[in-house]
């Protein structure tokens, strides 16, 4: 039999009668009534058989000329794309006081190679971050005696609250808030010298003032932001930005504030890096620390008291991060914190080389001898009489001036194609063709857990570094396949990169880079604000991140995903539609079943199979739900249904019959059965815009299922002056 060409569209003529009939809302709401014999009608026809004629001979390409076809339409294959992280350094040499400079590029070549995205100055101190953290309760018991002590002690108005000093981060990642867990909304970072010695602190202190030379230094500063999940159908748009301020401390107990040179957290919307500007070494110090010489040391606005004596005495100064007053912040969770930071991508730079010599002939095409290039950072070099000299890259050298030096860039193959001076000039015959600079890389391979980057590229000369990774590298994706751009291409011809109907918004949605969607459901005429109330003009985006397994909790898209997503359709969406991309809104179900076994059945296997079996039937990603799309958003959930799916597993003789349980608010979340009709089945409604999230499952052996569930397990600034607590008082 004959190979059948690649179907790219397989729409025919009345697929696009469909879909251009589903447009008319969108463009033309006037038009109600698109009857054929209307010159519309008439237009739309004639339209769609054009097309159709177009998509029947682009089906007939054989198969060698798929990849330029791609090109041709401008769909070519996506590039990889990097991973990227945060890493943190210090000197090795504790003796050390000048700052070591980590320039921009290769950092690191183990397990994957990897490059700073901007120079970094390693200062000769480490960074102790601190909380002024709430006393807990058995904290707060022991100091209640103790506040009015210590309100005559402070000699305050007011009675006082305690805090206590609490280190963070010390051992890596860990999640804490500095808004919820503090008494005064703000993270610490005390400088700490590696001696003691006074010597050392006053060199090291002129050193992060500016050295011999008091030239002010920068110092980086890494966070890492924990984003709010969002809540049911909570709408999420661009990212919320959190304006804060930065603050030196002074010797004299005053703190100055600092410029910001540059924010890699977008006001932290996202792990990255801050680097400040350092006053000179006269306005750096720290108040005294000790009790004995200061009896106010710590109290109300200063610096948290340190208990460490040893840290205590290595101090050179604090750092203070405190968000806008104004957004009255009630939680902000940061997973890390920590100085002499740099952002590192999953790139590797090549120097100038040589990639051919021009032919005169036109369409010259060169390999850059890398794939996935950075487009950014090509620089492409030709050969002419007066030298080496810079050619431009232009999406498309078929629409550039004859006598435009440019070239056109595919970034997954890392080629570049030039005209034939009809469109675009082409390299002169003999005159060599250079790339003089360029990056490329990426891919799955760079997704490292924390600590698999160990190790620095170290110059000669150089000073020894210490690493730290303490978050994973995250981003990176393999190269789109041709199979993969060819099941896409019928999706890019339909919405043309526009999103008017239901399908485009979901098509689109899922093609958001490096979002990881598995799932879209697109609600028309839906505002999350007014649920019940139809919306018209109003589309809500409802994106579910894919996810291997079925392991509670089901999957939720974070905050910045689903604001990934708003930003690719946002730009994309007619002007008068109003767009929500929102959070699932999940139903807490619980399920209790029980099955007989057959003949020689291993009890545990069956068990654990037929709860992996209601798993899959309530799961929101396929192959789970009842069609193995998903459950489908909206449906009732059916005891009946449940049932079925036990009874297929292998090994199961008999099934009991289910029960259905929810929550009932009123008793404190405990599992309430839902209620049978006569025929003795039980079905929960859900709304159109709700998923069922199995909460608590109970399977057993018998005949009959458990008619009660397990409880739910239960989740454990008053404007008072703050003071320390002593940690030997509670």
């Amino acid at each position: 039999m004959p190979i059948r060409p690649p179907a790219l569209d397989d729409r025919g003529f009345d697929d696009l009668v469909a879909d251009l009939l589903r447009r008319i809302p969108a463009h033309t709401p006037e038009w109600t009534h698109a009857r054929e014999g209307d010159p519309g009608r008439v237009m739309i026809d004639l339209f769609a058989w054009l097309a159709d004629t177009i998509l029947y001979r682009a089906n007939l390409i054989p198969e060698r000329q798929r990849l330029a076809f791609l090109r041709l339409l401008g769909a070519g294959l996506r590039p990889a794309a990097p991973a990227s992280g945060l890493l943190a350094l210090s000197l090795e040499d504790r003796a050390a006081v000048a700052p070591a400079l980590v320039p921009a590029g290769p950092i690191a070549e183990k397990p994957v190679p990897f490059a700073a995205r901007t120079e970094t100055l390693v200062h000769a101190v480490e960074g102790m971050c601190v909380l002024k953290r709430r006393p807990d309760a058995d904290e707060q018991a022991a100091l209640d005696d103790l506040l009015p002590d210590l309100q005559e002690l402070y000699g305050l108005a007011t009675r006082p609250s305690g805090y206590v000093s609490t280190p963070v981060f010390q051992a890596g990642a860990g999640a804490r808030d500095v808004a919820a867990e503090t008494t005064d909304g703000a993270l610490w970072i005390a400088l700490l010298a590696a001696s003691p010695a006074p010597a050392h602190l006053a060199a090291v202190r002129q050193e992060l003032g500016g050295g011999a030379d008091a030239r002010r230094r920068a110092i980086s500063v890494g966070l890492a932001p924990v984003p709010a999940p969002p809540g049911p159908l909570e709408e999420v748009g661009p990212g919320r930005r959190i304006p804060h301020r930065w603050e030196v401390t002074m010797p004299d107990g005053g703190r100055l504030p600092l410029d910001v040179l540059s924010d890699g957290t977008s006001a932290l919307r996202r792990a990255g890096v801050i680097r400040l500007l350092l006053p000179g070494a006269d306005d750096i110090g720290a108040p005294t620390n000790d009790v004995l010489a200061d009896h106010q040391a710590g109290v109300g606005d200063r610096p948290p008291r340190l208990d460490d004596e040893d840290a205590a005495a290595r101090l050179v100064c604090w750092l203070k991060m405190t968000p806008d007053p104004a957004l009255r912040l009630t939680a902000l969770p940061l997973a890390w914190a920590g100085i002499n930071a740099v952002e590192i991508e999953q790139l590797r730079a090549h120097g100038r080389r040589t990639l051919g010599q021009g032919t005169g002939a036109s369409d010259l095409e060169l390999s850059l001898g890398a794939t996935s290039v950075e487009p950014a950072t090509l620089r492409v070099e030709v050969e002419e009489e007066e030298g080496m000299r810079p050619w431009r890259q232009v999406p498309d050298v078929g629409s550039a001036p004859a006598d435009a030096r440019v070239y056109s860039l595919d970034a997954e193959a890392g080629a570049i194609r030039f005209g034939g001076g009809v469109r675009g000039m082409a390299p002169a015959a003999g005159r060599q063709v250079q790339a003089a600079f360029m990056r490329s890389g990426g891919g799955a391979v760079g997704n490292l857990p924390p600590g698999a980057i160990a190790a620095v590229i170290r110059p000669g000369g150089a000073p020894r570094l210490k690493v730290l990774q303490p978050l994973p590298t995250a981003g990176g994706a393999e190269a789109e396949s041709l199979a993969e751009a060819e099941r896409r291409l019928p999706a890019v011809l339909r919405h043309a990169d526009r999103a008017v109907t239901a399908e485009d918004y979901r098509e689109l949605a899922l093609a958001t880079p490096g979002a990881g969607i598995g799932r879209v459901e697109v609600l028309e005429r839906f505002d999350p604000n007014d649920r019940f109330v139809s919306a018209p003009g109003a589309v809500a985006v409802m994106a579910i991140p894919a996810r291997a397994g079925l392991e509670a909790p089901a999957p939720r898209a974070d905050r910045p995903t689903l604001e990934a997503v708003h930003d690719w359709l946002d730009v994309r969406r007619p002007l008068a539609t109003q767009l929500f991309v929102v959070g699932t809104d999940y139903v807490p179900v619980g399920v209790s079943a029980a099955v007989e076994l057959g003949d020689g059945a291993s009890r545990e296997a069956v068990l654990d199979a037929v709860s992996n079996a209601i798993r899959a039937h309530l799961w929101a990603l396929a192959p789970g739900g009842p069609d193995g799309r998903g459950w489908p958003l909206g449906r009732a959930l059916d005891d009946r249904e449940i049932e079925v799916a036990m009874g297929r597993v292998p090994g199961v003789r008999a099934v009991a019959p289910a029960r259905l349980f929810i929550r009932d608010p009123a008793a404190g979340g405990a599992w309430r059965p839902v209620p049978e009709d006569a025929t003795g089945r039980a079905r929960l409604r859900i709304e159109r815009w709700q998923l069922p999230e199995l909460a608590m499952l109970a399977v057993a052996e018998g005949d009959v299922a458990s008619d009660t569930l397990p409880p739910p397990s239960s989740a454990s600034g008053d404007g008072s002056i703050s003071v320390p607590v002593v940690p030997e008082l509670c």
